[in-house]
């Protein structure tokens, strides 16, 4: 059953002092906040701002996060920073090794509990591991699920062909992801948030809705959409300094340039709705 509890920490009769908090759908969060253990050195980062404000919007301190893509411990640094205890999945233990150099170098202020353990997260042996991490910490459920995946095969991550940027195909990579989120829905807690950052792609000269097909798979697992948020996207690592040749590009190819990504919230409603692997 869903707890009946706050689920942040804001005093709402004080609501006009919360200004640094989003609640409009835009989201212009400009500059990559890279205070504390946060750099901008890897390929898959994602701003610090967006697990900042889902946590103090939808967790207390003290609670538990879970992020399945955890890459460099965006997620899992911020969670140290505010006080909240995390769990990350990665796949590539030479990130896993760096990350985990990254979390530790984090201020530990509140004395919370940090993991980030090497696997699979379409594993369900991964997600075992995960529930038994929960359960030594004494959390039946998470809280709050952080999802930032490949945005498919726009960047290689790894030679590991279980890595979803190496998926064979769009289906297959939608395969992959929906069942990274059948496998964590049953952690989190009901009534909780799950927030979604992803971005679309080109292909072939067609734009491929990847924030769409991702959507539709939440929804899927038994989370009912609350909100779309679009943020503002800077240039990547593989187009920095390149601006003029692909705005070129744009208007010689008849497309539009990237300028934003989708961070969605979904509330969970039940548990795994089906299998996605039968």
């Amino acid at each position: 059953m869903a707890s009946r509890e706050p689920i942040n920490d804001l005093d709402l009769k004080r609501w006009r002092e919360y200004d640094d908090i989003l609640t409009d759908s835009l989201w212009l969060l400009g500059k990559r906040d890279n205070q504390g253990a946060h750099t901008s050195d890897y390929w898959g980062n994602f701003a610090p701002q967006i697990p900042n404000q889902a946590m103090r919007r939808f967790t207390r301190q003290s609670e538990l996060v879970l992020d399945p893509f955890a890459g460099q411990g965006t997620t899992l640094i911020e969670a140290r920073r505010l006080g909240r205890h995390a769990i990350g999945v990665e796949l590539n233990p030479t990130v896993v090794e760096t990350a985990r150099e990254r979390i530790e170098a984090q201020e530990n202020p509140y004395a919370v509990q940090t993991a980030l353990l090497e696997g699979d997260s379409v594993s369900l042996e991964t997600v075992e591991r995960v529930r038994c991490q929960m359960n030594e910490w004494g959390f039946g459920q998470a809280q709050l699920l952080i999802l930032h995946p490949p945005y498919h095969d726009i960047i290689a991550f790894s030679d590991d062909p279980r890595d979803l940027s190496n998926a064979p195909t769009l289906e297959a990579f939608l395969k992959q992801f929906e069942q990274v989120v059948c496998n964590f829905a049953p952690l989190l807690e009901t009534g909780r948030f799950l927030t979604l950052v992803i971005g679309d792609k080109y292909a072939g000269g067609e734009w491929i809705p990847l924030g769409f097909y991702t959507m539709e798979a939440v929804r899927r697992q038994g989370f009912r959409l609350k909100s779309i948020c679009v943020k503002d996207f800077h240039e990547t690592r593989g187009k920095r300094g390149q601006r003029s040749l692909w705005r070129y590009r744009a208007l010689k190819g008849n497309f539009y340039l990237f300028g934003h990504e989708y961070v969605m919230f979904f509330v969970k409603m039940a548990t795994a709705l089906q299998s996605v692997t039968t």
